[in-house]
């Protein structure tokens, strides 16, 4: 006796009717904008497109191309010299190239600012040594300042498909390569890149995701796109509607940019014939190269930022860290706990849910709820202000004539917070718990089944018991995921109720980099949890070893 319902017909809609509330969480939002734009003021078309758009549109492209571009140079070559060839500190580097993923983007951006600007440590230094610094560019409102902090935030995603991709491709495809006539480099080009071309496609359309998602960063440099342009529509010229216009043309690349990733990994397909890696061992000035090109990037990326946010704080944390500071701390926490548990419980429901319907409307529901990890932050708080905004006036309405009067029920409430923050994560909390739904057996489903035990028993006797570990992993991931996150705290939150990520915010924006330094100290520690079992789960893996 099957545990699954396949299509009963009594039965064919229950699991689409199950999910369809959790998804809701997604549908809502991006049916808001969608719909607004459909709806266009001709007023607001006009005056988007003669005066924001063209620029808008043409600085996020140029920010995607370079950024795009230039990841794709550090990442694929730092895969394949720690996957493909033994030179001093290999093994160092192959994991220690994974650890910028703790930083925001945010967070590297004021750092390098900070450095590099004119009152800053590297330029104080040049006028020291050299007597000037009048010829060093000027990070402030750098193009390419921006595309190199971007770049050292993001490029792991490349380099963690590539490496992958190489692993899995063995040694003997470039051995028979070489076998043919093809030096060790035209045989990279020749077979290795083209059979990890998939991989690295899929690892650069999250880059890209990442970058037309990333508002902080972009802010601290004063450069507009879409995020940034939404964020000024809603909050400088108080124009809701403008913002909505601007989010529904950010949810269609988006979309295409899930297609195309999404492409991408239906092609990953190997045949792995040795997973032991015979590395080819770099000689001479070789293997120096190699070291220094990994040191020169987890030195810029990594641990030159760490340094400089440590001596900030070593600065500042007799003064700073006080009663405000852990005021922060404790509206963070809550925030991110709560939300991870609401997230957790949801996608735990869409998995089981998934699990016993495997329907189409099942399939593709689910899909639409995990949908939200993809869309912009701003986007997602757009989405999901309007709708709260307008139940919000119905419930003034119903209770003006009984007396009561106030100005906002559900705006800027925790509950506005704690939607958009769910639609936003649910993926991540969904892949780890189905991740380790996937390991329990049909046949201790259909084992409890034969003892009488109903769905809602065989959840709570058989699934819970075996998923704590994967149901702790997405818990503890979607806390790390909310105490990063910005632009959803920021334009949804409680006039004064801040969090260390909005604290960030608000000092970069008066360059005050030493003070950011304590509440982005405290995100960067937390964000390398995640980042560190990613790491051991790597280094686990047959093809990595060594």
């Amino acid at each position: 006796m099957s545990v699954v319902d396949h299509a009963a017909p009594a039965h064919r809609w229950r699991g689409f009717a199950f999910a369809l509330p959790i998804a809701l969480l997604t549908i809502v939002p991006l049916l808001t904008v969608v719909g607004m734009a459909l709806t266009p003021q001709p007023e607001i078309w006009q005056h988007l497109w003669n005066y924001v758009l063209p620029r808008v549109l043409g600085n996020t492209l140029l920010l995607m191309l370079l950024v795009g571009s230039v990841v794709l140079v550090v990442g694929v070559p730092l895969a394949w010299l720690t996957a493909m060839c033994e030179f001093p500190g290999r093994k160092f580097f192959a994991w220690a190239l994974v650890l910028p993923l703790a930083i925001p983007a945010y967070v590297l951006a004021f750092v390098q600012m900070g450095l590099f600007e004119y009152a800053g440590p590297v330029q104080r230094l040049l006028r020291e040594v050299v007597g000037s610094s009048h010829w060093f560019p000027d990070i402030r409102g750098s193009l390419w300042g921006l595309v190199m902090v971007l770049v050292m935030a993001f490029y792991p995603y490349v380099y963690l498909m590539a490496r992958s991709a190489f692993l899995t491709q063995g040694h003997r495809s470039m051995e028979a390569a070489q076998a043919l006539g093809y030096s060790p480099l035209a045989a990279f080009f020749k077979v290795a890149l083209p059979l990890a071309r998939p991989w690295i496609g899929a690892g650069l359309a999250l880059v890209l995701m990442e970058v037309l998602a990333d508002f902080g960063a972009i802010s601290v440099f004063n450069f507009d796109t879409f995020t940034t342009a939404l964020y000024k529509s809603w909050f400088n010229l108080f124009n809701i509607t403008a913002a909505a216009q601007l989010a529904a043309i950010l949810v269609l690349v988006v979309l295409v940019l899930v297609a195309a990733e999404q492409r991408s990994r239906r092609a990953k397909r190997f045949h792995v014939s040795n997973p032991q890696q015979q590395r080819t061992v770099l000689q001479g000035g070789r293997r120096w190269l190699a070291f220094a090109a990994c040191a020169l990037v987890f030195g810029a990326a990594f641990a030159v930022p760490m340094v400089q946010i440590v001596a900030w704080v070593w600065s500042v944390w007799r003064q700073d860290l006080n009663s405000d500071y852990w005021g922060y701390v404790w509206n963070t926490l809550c925030l991110a706990l709560f939300t991870a548990a609401v997230t957790t419980v949801f996608a735990l429901l869409l998995s089981w849910t998934r699990r016993r319907h495997s329907d189409p409307w099942t399939a593709w529901t689910v899909r639409l709820a995990v949908l939200g990890y993809a869309m912009p932050g701003v986007v997602l708080a757009v989405g999901v202000f309007v709708p709260i905004a307008w139940l919000d006036e119905r419930l003034i309405a119903l209770l003006a004539p009984l007396g009561i009067e106030t100005l906002a029920i559900l705006k800027g409430s925790l509950a506005g917070m704690l939607l958009a923050l769910a639609a936003r994560f649910m993926a991540v909390a969904y892949n780890a718990t189905d991740a380790a739904m996937q390991r329990i057996t049909r046949s201790q489903e259909e084992a409890c089944a034969s003892l009488g035990l109903g769905p809602w028993q065989t959840l709570r006797r058989l699934h819970l018991p075996l998923l704590r570990t994967g149901l702790l992993s997405a818990f503890l991931m979607v806390v790390v995921d909310v105490m990063k996150e910005m632009p959803i705290t920021l334009m949804m939150r409680q006039f004064g109720w801040d969090t260390l990520a909005v604290r960030v915010f608000q000092l970069t924006s008066e360059s005050m980099w030493d003070q950011a330094a304590l509440p982005a100290l405290a995100i960067v520690l937390v964000g390398l949890l995640p980042v560190i079992l990613l790491v051991l789960q790597t280094e686990k893996q047959p093809s990595a070893a060594g």
